[in-house]
């Protein structure tokens, strides 16, 4: 393995513990005043290298970054000693943090070698997250397999039962790994709320994704009230859609103790650097 874990586990548990003191899931512990905005390079950023990255949004104010596997930018598991360490020196030096790998590892699969493969590599992105300074792993559910006869509940199980085997690795490395609220069926809060329930474990979390499924007569209450305890990132795409109430979600976030970033998931553009700012400004506006 390249894994450089053992010599900055200090440094990442440090982290680790302050965020704990005053993560979402440890409710009441303090009101958060302002909520603090990032990108996930898909779609966005899919083309940039780090070095784009760290520009781009160090100019317009984007505080965080997830990057995800398969773009341009090439953070992947295969990255060599020197890579990881020259990444991780990267982000320490600049206005920018590098929060979250974000990848497609699935757990809902029905051919066991399949869910080995995905649990595996997870496990390296882990070490990787590790390596480079990042927080979080970021994994998903992806559907049901209702139409092979399986029971919803034994796919519920199945993917709790694999986020608690990479949530215990992660916890080894003071890595989260966060499960992003994702999948045709899965993306029903009860189901994640489920799945939650059967990992049952520290180093586990959501990553809210604003999906439209989430709102219910107008509002993101009680979809958010399911798994509030468990957010532990949060991706917001088109804040001009009228029809999800983003002024509600942040103030949910704010009251609950979030103190993380909000992590703009959009399309991309021939005028990012444009964009970007007047995403911010929209951002800071509707989270007052």
């Amino acid at each position: 393995m390249l894994s450089l874990a053992p010599p900055l586990l200090e440094e990442l548990n440090t982290e680790k513990r302050r965020s704990m003191w005053t993560g979402s899931w440890q409710e009441g512990l303090v009101r958060v005043k302002e909520l603090k905005l990032g990108l996930v390079t898909y779609n966005l950023a899919k083309g940039w290298d780090i070095a784009t990255i760290i520009d781009r949004c160090g100019k317009t104010g984007f505080e965080a970054v997830e990057l995800r596997t398969t773009h341009a930018h090439g953070v992947e598991p295969s990255l060599d000693k020197r890579g990881r360490l020259a990444l991780r020196e990267r982000f320490k030096n600049s206005p920018v943090r590098l929060l979250s790998l974000g990848t497609t590892c699935e757990f809902h699969s029905t051919d066991s070698e399949e869910l080995a493969r995905n649990i595996e590599l997870a496990r390296q992105f882990v070490e990787l997250a590790c390596d480079a300074g990042a927080l979080g792993v970021k994994v998903r559910p992806n559907g049901l397999q209702v139409e092979r006869g399986i029971p919803v509940e034994k796919t519920l199980e199945q993917i709790g039962l694999a986020l608690k085997e990479c949530g215990e690795y992660g916890r080894e490395y003071g890595v989260e790994i966060w499960l992003e609220v994702h999948g045709k069926g899965t993306s029903d809060m009860r189901r994640i709320r489920r799945i939650m329930e059967v990992a049952d474990h520290q180093s586990v979390g959501v990553c809210w994704n604003s999906n439209n499924t989430d709102v219910a007569h107008g509002s993101v209450k009680e979809s958010f009230g399911l798994v509030k305890k468990w957010i532990r990132s949060v991706h917001i795409n088109e804040l001009y859609n009228k029809d999800y109430p983003w002024r509600e979600l942040f103030r949910l976030l704010r009251d609950s103790g979030y103190d993380r970033y909000c992590l703009a998931e959009i399309p991309a553009s021939s005028d990012p650097e444009r964009l970007m700012r007047y995403y911010g400004a929209l951002f800071e506006e509707l989270e007052r």
